[in-house]
């Protein structure tokens, strides 16, 4: 039997998606470990939820650096250390440079709270409320060289109530985002995802 997917976790704030997936992988719904999460915010609290699940984590300032090229590097050089096969982006507030996606072209994948291509950016809940819309939803995408332009994995829509603020409309988003992105990353750990221009391809034997 072949070694579970090792994934590689960025990010900046509170960690919910992370410790989801880590909790997917605990109770057997996603063959995968993850091998290490990086944050690049000291205090971020997704470092405290991978303590306690065991999962090495690290901090790496990114005003130690001349540059993104230089952060970035070294975000690389840790991923490679620790043999990622898949790079998951929760919650990550910084644009990974186009090096760093050469480096794991087709192996960084990001989660939205939007129906890409719209509302892209760190807004996209409430840049959906402020429009209008009846229906937003949420993206999982593979990263590319833009801002939220990367190739679609999956989509699933999550409809505007009436009285709906920002706070209410997000939690509806993020039970749709603890459902999806496990199965993404599934998707790709089991080898199903295929890259063609901007289409990805799902086997979907077995689902």
């Amino acid at each position: 039997m072949s070694e579970p997917c090792r994934l590689g976790i960025l990010v900046s704030g509170s960690g919910t998606n992370m410790e989801n997936i880590a909790v997917e992988i605990e109770e057997g719904g996603l063959r995968a470990r993850i091998v290490v999460v990086i944050s690049d915010v000291e205090d971020a609290y997704a470092l405290v939820r991978a303590g306690r699940h065991g999962i090495h984590s690290v901090f790496v300032d990114p005003d130690a650096f001349p540059d993104r090229s230089a952060y970035d590097r070294e975000l690389a050089r840790i991923l490679e250390e620790n043999g990622v096969d898949l790079v998951v982006l929760a919650g990550y507030m910084r644009l990974v440079g186009p090096g760093f996606v050469e480096a794991f072209r087709n192996r960084i994948v990001n989660i939205h709270p939007a129906l890409l291509p719209a509302f892209p950016g760190t807004s996209g809940v409430a840049d959906a409320l402020d429009y209008g819309v009846k229906v937003t939803g949420v993206t999982v995408h593979f990263v590319d060289e833009g801002l939220d332009t990367g190739p679609i994995i999956l989509q699933d829509a999550v409809p505007v109530l009436p009285g709906d603020d920002g706070e209410s409309l997000h939690q509806r988003i993020h039970e749709v985002e603890y459902r999806l992105y496990p199965r993404a990353i599934r998707y790709f750990c089991e080898g199903r995802l295929r890259v063609e221009g901007r289409r990805v391809h799902i086997d979907e034997e077995g689902v």
